[in-house]
């Protein structure tokens, strides 16, 4: 497995710094960031999953805990849009240039706006995904967020 990806070039290139871990990906687990966070060992909070989404019909990218779920309205809020859904997987492999299980918000095919979830900013560090199935990149929210020029917001669903 390569450690350079899109997602890991543009962390270099945005002077971010972060560690690689790999994992062995399981295609067929029922939740891919709970069960990434088993195999790397860390607590489910600190390893974020990537989702995309479309708000009132326009590709947005949602990070939030592996360990909880994306709350549509606070999406939609947080944007200031009407309303919000999970994108089709097919539909977020040809947004993103990545496949399911490996999307990371990094380096994405061409950058969309990003909100994350604000509990996500509390930690020293948090995992997201690298760029492909089984890597993940650790690094402090604060650079993520600052190079994702995200939005910080309550995402998750109460």
């Amino acid at each position: 497995m390569s450690k350079t990806t899109r997602a890991t070039q543009m962390l270099s290139k945005a002077g971010i710094a972060f560690t690689t871990v790999t994992y062995d990906y399981d295609p067929n687990a029922d939740r891919i960031g709970l069960q990434a966070a088993e195999a790397i060992s860390e607590a489910p909070h600190l390893v974020l999953k990537t989702l995309m989404a479309e708000l009132d019909g326009k590709p947005v990218c949602v990070i939030v805990p592996s360990d909880r779920e994306v709350s549509m309205k606070k999406l939609a809020a947080a944007f200031g849009g009407k309303s919000a859904s999970i994108m089709k997987p097919a539909d977020a492999e040809r947004a993103t240039g990545y496949h399911v299980g490996g999307i990371s918000p990094f380096g994405q095919k061409k950058q969309v706006p990003t909100a994350m979830e604000a509990e996500a900013m509390a930690h020293a560090h948090v995992y997201m995904n690298g760029g492909q199935r089984g890597l993940q990149v650790r690094h402090s929210p604060q650079d993520a967020q600052a190079a994702l020029k995200a939005i910080i917001a309550p995402l998750v669903a109460d």
